[in-house]
């Protein structure tokens, strides 16, 4: 049985996948920036679970989480960066300390947490970092711009680090949920004070996002089913994609930017010294 740290247990995901991983056997490190609120896994799964308070934007708390974890289980073979939360805005509406926090939580975060766990998995050779993306990552739309763009930062350091920690036996996923049915569009989310009128279609999707919150297709146990088997694989993929809103969203892209390469492919060629 694996050792896994996860961040964000509080609920959503992050919460599903811990209980996933401690009913299928294995020791859980469940943390949320407050303990009180992952204490219910403990009472459950007794000392197979360990909760810690987290915030990932504090390198001292992560260090102890990491040192904490190895401590009572020895280290950690599974890291699950799961916490973050949205932000709806207009990229004009967008107010900069928020989105600078948005980016400290969703991405800086998960390198931080990368960066703490990775010494110790280059000594032993092994490791599976398991990164939180969205369908948000892959394909961008209002109202998501900044939050879309934590996520395609996380899902460009995916890429590299899996390049990058393959040779150390080092394993590196990305799971891209589509809509899902948690608190991300209610009590995880945030949104600009600032409104422009000229933006009021931004603002409709807004309310959108807020008024399906909780009609959404996705299954949340399902993506910790999902996660807990790309963990038991030899050979897991780089990315996954959860949810056939995201399969067609990601199709759909793939087409419009096969078409738009060779629409444009003559300019593209032509830049080049003639010798070249």
């Amino acid at each position: 049985m694996a050792r896994w740290l996860i961040t964000g247990c509080s609920t959503g995901f992050g919460r599903e996948i811990a209980r996933a991983a401690l009913a299928e056997g294995h020791r859980v490190v469940v943390t949320a920036r407050r303990a009180e609120s992952v204490a219910d896994l403990v009472d459950e799964f007794g000392d197979r679970a360990l909760a810690l308070a987290l915030d990932v934007t504090d390198p001292a708390q992560i260090a102890a989480a990491v040192t904490a974890a190895g401590e009572a289980f020895g280290g950690i073979d599974v890291l699950v960066n799961n916490a973050g939360h949205g932000y709806l805005s207009a990229v004009e509406e967008g107010e900069d300390v928020e989105v600078r926090k948005l980016f400290d939580v969703n991405y800086f975060g998960a390198v931080d947490m990368i960066k703490a766990v990775l010494p110790a998995m280059r000594a032993r050779g092994s490791g599976h970092i398991v990164n939180i993306s969205s369908m948000t990552g892959l394909v961008a739309n209002p109202p998501n711009a900044y939050y879309s763009s934590t996520k395609f930062a996380l899902e460009a350091l995916t890429e590299a680090l899996a390049t990058e920690v393959r040779p150390l036996g080092i394993k590196v996923t990305a799971i891209e949920p589509g809509a899902f049915r948690t608190d991300w569009a209610t009590r995880s989310m945030k949104e600009s004070a600032t409104t422009i009128a000229d933006y009021a279609d931004v603002a409709a999707r807004k309310d959108l996002i807020k008024q399906f919150a909780d009609h959404l297709p996705g299954d949340p146990r399902k993506v910790a089913e999902a996660v807990l088997m790309v963990t038991g694989l030899e050979e897991p993929p780089l990315r996954l994609l959860l949810g056939r809103d995201v399969l067609k969203a990601m199709r759909d892209k793939i087409a419009a930017t096969t078409a738009s390469i060779d629409e444009w492919k003559s300019v593209t060629k032509d830049v080049n010294f003639p010798a070249s």
